[in-house]
């Protein structure tokens, strides 16, 4: 049976080592810079969110990228401090962050795609005319432009993943207690939005704009659905790639390393 010192090291269905100051502080580490980067683009290229009611943290992309920000920070105090407490709260965190960055990503690069293919989608539903045009001010390359898109919508669910499937321990939550998770963030989300468009008034995505309000609970209502199976999905994820299976009676919380075999 392992001591608990090596679970310290590594929880024993957890593949890397972490909290470590090794390749754990290094993936946390190039996540931040990243981050960084990514507000620095905001602050460097300011457009009309920057002056209104909520900043751009109306939008889901800036929400996701700070939660990232916020559990990749805690992540490295941990490496650096090898402290077990701080690994837990990074790994709590972790199931709402990286189920969220992985949904951004998913969404964003696959309307983008099947707009490039089909030319079925109008981009303008999700990207108001003025943030393209700031874009393309900001960014007059097609390479910077794409740069930029994958600081803001590619790497962050990369380093998340990763971050779960070799640093993490499996995650216990099933898909009922996701779910309700995933819903109190989408419709704290509406809520949310429909308080900056009070003061604002205009949406961060104009979809909303043209749903009435039964429609937009409906995306809300479609949106919390789609995390919580991507929250499920990744759970299943790190069980095969960690050569597990999915664990069918959890009963430790996510980054407990005292309960051998579970998380």
């Amino acid at each position: 049976m392992p001591s608990p010192e090596s679970l310290i090291k590594r929880h024993p269905l957890q593949w890397m080592s972490s909290p470590s100051r090794g390749f754990s502080a290094l993936v946390h580490v190039a996540g931040l810079a990243s981050f960084a980067s990514s507000f620095k683009y905001l602050h460097d290229n300011p457009n009309i969110a920057n002056e209104a009611y909520g900043w751009h943290f109306q939008y889901l992309t800036i929400i996701g990228l700070t939660l990232a920000t916020i559990t990749f920070a805690i992540g490295l105090l941990a490496d650096l401090t090898l402290s077990p407490r701080l690994f837990l709260l990074k790994n709590l965190l972790s199931v709402c962050s990286a189920p969220m960055e992985v949904l951004i990503s998913l969404l964003y690069w696959g309307l983008r795609m099947r707009n490039a293919l089909t030319g079925q989608i109008d981009e303008r539903l999700v990207v108001p005319e003025w943030a393209e045009m700031s874009l393309v001010a900001a960014c007059p390359s097609t390479s910077l432009l794409t740069v930029t898109d994958i600081g803001f919508h590619a790497i962050p669910s990369i380093v998340m993943l990763v971050d779960l499937v070799l640093l993490s321990p499996p995650w216990t939550v099933t898909i009922l207690p996701a779910l309700g998770l995933s819903s109190v963030i989408a419709f704290g989300y509406w809520f949310w939005v429909e308080l900056c468009f009070s003061h604002n008034g205009w949406y961060p995505y104009p979809i909303f704009e043209q749903l009435p309000a039964p429609g937009r609970a409906g995306l809300f209502i479609g949106s919390a659905v789609v995390m919580a199976l991507t929250t499920a999905t990744l759970k299943w994820l790190h069980g095969r790639v960690n050569g597990f299976g999915t664990p069918t009676a959890p009963h430790a919380r996510p980054g407990a390393i005292n309960k051998n075999g579970s998380l």
